[in-house]
């Protein structure tokens, strides 16, 4: 990304208190699906465990399904903490968080539940018709996300960036894989099959697709 170039002259800063929102809709939603990149945070339930802090990108691969519920593809290519905390017994907390990187500063975030929908799962034929455009071999699981508590803050911190263009060769790579080559990939790879701490993470033989 480039920077920005800079404004003329000099604004005051007038102080903003953040809001708190009951629903994803109206502009938080225009927000929510304008921005190109996203990052998501979980931890395990442990003290002395790991805590997962993940950028999110490829345009297509985060919806809102409702004023509660948000989802997102997740993709072969890296580990599989967010996948485990989701996964362990009692957690299941996640906090998805977006920046604005051009117009009006703003930082939003969605603190909520969140769940790991597997390829076997009955729900998966459903949920992946909203990426069909970016629904590929490598697409490991669908993160469901329930809304607890939607908020944003001033963002007055977050540089002026440009978005030039989505990087390709994610897409490109696993494109050239059969289901079959993934789900080989899949188990050859290191903290897939558990996390970092060793909580249980993306079941492995990954699932055969139905779909």
């Amino acid at each position: 990304m480039k920077q920005h170039a800079r404004s003329e002259g000099i604004r005051p800063i007038i102080g903003f208190m953040g809001q708190r929102y009951e629903r994803i809709e109206g502009r938080i939603r225009t927000f929510i699906e304008q921005q190109p990149v996203f990052f998501t945070a979980t931890a395990p339930l442990s003290g002395d465990g790991h805590v997962n802090l993940s950028p999110k990108g490829r345009s297509g691969t985060l919806v809102v399904i409702d004023g509660l519920t948000l989802a997102y593809l997740d993709f072969g290519g890296s580990s599989a903490e967010t996948v485990a905390h989701l996964r362990e017994e009692g957690n299941g907390r996640i906090t998805l968080m977006w920046c604005a990187f051009s117009g009006p500063p703003k930082v939003l975030r969605v603190h909520g539940q969140g769940e790991a929908v597997f390829r076997d799962d009955p729900r998966w034929a459903e949920l992946i018709g909203y990426f069909a455009e970016v629904d590929g071999p490598s697409a490991r699981a669908i993160v469901l996300v329930r809304a607890r508590r939607i908020s944003d803050a001033c963002g007055f911190a977050v540089p002026f960036m440009t978005y030039d263009e989505e990087r390709t060769q994610h897409a490109e790579h696993f494109a050239r894989k059969t289901d079959e080559e993934f789900a080989a990939y899949c188990e050859k790879k290191e903290h897939l099959g558990v996390s970092l701490d060793g909580l249980p993470a993306l079941p492995l033989p990954l699932p055969a697709r139905t779909v």
